[in-house]
């Protein structure tokens, strides 16, 4: 093998070593990550096709979120704290406004981790915050 073609190869070998990922591939972007636990709950039919807070229609088909605070557009990992079952959602709308919840779901992101049945479940937010 040639020598150039050596060192080039043992110099990727070496950096490609000393990489570190210091963040989960789930959540996209720069920027700490935030944490929060509470409970969630999912929308209701009837909001399906209203248009939400961040001016997009509201589908219950796709990964989507309301929370009272984090930027439209933010990528958030929610896990169902009673199965560890996980989803990846955008949040979109504003709410919830019922006292002691923290999240509502589209119906397919509370599918994804099991929250249909019981209704509501006790979920762990997670999320980076642009510095």
């Amino acid at each position: 093998m040639n020598k150039k073609i050596s060192v080039f190869l043992a110099m990727a070998l070496i950096v490609s070593a000393c990489h570190r990922r210091s963040v989960p591939s789930t959540l996209p972007g720069e920027g700490r990550v935030e944490t929060e636990t509470g409970i969630a709950s999912f929308y209701g039919d009837e909001f399906n096709g209203r248009k939400t807070a961040s001016g997009e229609v509201f589908n219950q088909s796709k990964l989507t979120a309301a929370h009272k605070k984090i930027a439209f557009g933010t990528i958030v990992k929610i896990t169902n704290l009673s199965n560890n079952k996980t989803v990846t959602v955008k949040i979109n709308d504003r709410g919830p406004f019922v006292h002691g919840r923290i999240i509502d779901l589209s119906k397919a992101a509370a599918r994804q981790i099991d929250l249909i049945a019981p209704g509501t479940a006790k979920v762990k937010i997670e999320y980076r915050k642009k510095n």
